[in-house]
């Protein structure tokens, strides 16, 4: 199994309506958090910083360069990734490419998005932008509604319920009422998911991530300088991306190909299964898209998401434990931070910082799945504990 980087530390600014914050300051606060988390790292020691961040109209600003000169890098490359709601695993792809080339030794891959700087609908009119513009933004198919015609069929097909759906939700919030980093800290029943405001149905308020303001951060180095920055690295042993046409262009809506091809080539890095992970971040910007997830993972059959949630497999004590951070349903979904968030969950769970009820039980292996759009791209990394 090749090593193709390490991960020695990683940050994560607090989730939620961060009043009186810039996206800067986020990011700042997870840097700081980064930093202090691996106190034989120096700044000097960074040689590039990729920064997720999907987009600029929230404040009319695109962090870049700038950002990593303000906090102390001092010249360093700094790209900014854009890939929509999977920038974060964009920039984390870019990071582990950088290491793997010999082009740095050491980079930050981070993301971050101040999203509370405008009203629910204009924020989702600027989100809507990561969808097709002539034949899916004009006929008013924003990503919910997409992803609301994606579990109609799936309910159509397979006949997964409104109350499976639901059991992801519920899971969801349990996990991340114990996160400190979550935004929603609220433990719901399905009752209460079933009964939510409907926003396209079959989505109710409750099968719909929050918009909120957060950043995330984490360090790569090359495997073999790893130990002078920390005792325990995790080394990253697969990296896959794929993409696809817009949803509208497909001839499969219970299903996203980006998903399958990026994972494959992820696991065919390191000749694993998905069924070795010890825990998984699935994308879940909407209840579907961790039951699709379940499915175009293979953690199940096809059509077999919806009593595979029910199943309790994916609770923390399950077999394969999944969004132990809560997720984007319940931790929250800042784009930009998101991808970078899970894999903060990652560093967390592996090095042994969760404790009670949220915690995995010696975790050795871990996946992140991230998602742009609805299943236009896709970032799947694979995990190991040194």
């Amino acid at each position: 199994m090749t090593r193709l980087c390490s991960l020695v530390s990683a940050g994560c600014a607090r989730y939620g309506k961060r009043e009186g914050l810039s996206a800067a300051e986020l990011l700042y606060e997870a840097l700081d958090e980064m930093f202090l988390n691996c106190p034989k790292l120096d700044k000097k020691d960074v040689k590039a910083l990729y920064l997720g961040q999907a987009f600029e109209a929230f404040e009319h600003k695109a962090c870049g360069g700038e950002v990593a000169n303000n906090y102390g890098f001092q010249n360093v490359s700094s790209v900014r990734a854009e890939s929509a709601s999977s920038s974060g695993g964009a920039a984390l792809h870019l990071g582990v490419l950088s290491i793997l080339s010999g082009t740095y030794d050491v980079v930050i891959c981070c993301g971050v998005e101040k999203m509370t700087t405008m009203e629910t609908f204009e924020a989702v009119g600027v989100i809507s932008m990561a969808a097709d513009r002539p034949f899916e933004q004009w006929n008013g198919a924003n990503l919910a509604a997409l992803n609301a015609l994606a579990a109609r069929e799936h309910m159509r097909k397979y006949g997964t319920t409104e109350e499976q759906l639901a059991t992801i939700s519920v899971k969801n919030h349990r996990n991340a009422f114990e996160n400190p980093k979550a935004y929603l800290h609220k433990e719901i029943t399905i009752k209460d998911v079933l009964t939510s405001k409907t926003i396209c149905s079959p989505l109710k308020l409750l099968d719909c991530s929050p918009m909120c303001d957060g950043a995330s951060a984490v360090v790569l180095c090359s495997p073999e300088i790893a130990t002078r920055f920390t005792d325990s690295p995790i080394d990253i042993v697969g990296s896959g991306e794929a993409s696809d046409s817009d949803f509208v262009y497909r001839d499969e809506a219970t299903s996203f190909r980006a998903t399958k091809i990026a994972a494959k080539n992820a696991l065919d890095m390191c000749d694993m299964s998905v069924k070795d992970m010890d825990l998984i971040e699935i994308h879940d910007a909407f209840t579907i898209n961790e039951i699709i997830g379940y499915e175009d993972l293979g953690l199940c059959e096809k059509g077999k998401g919806g009593k595979f949630a029910e199943s309790g497999a994916t609770e923390v004590a399950g077999a394969i434990p999944v969004n132990t951070s809560g997720g984007l349903k319940a931790k929250g979904h800042p784009i930009g931070s998101s991808g970078i968030g899970q894999v903060y969950e990652v560093y967390q769970q592996i090095s042994g910082l969760v404790s009670g009820r949220r915690g995995v039980k010696d975790p050795e292996f871990a996946m992140t799945h991230s998602m742009g759009g609805a299943g236009v791209t896709a970032f799947v990394h694979v995990f190991k504990k040194r």
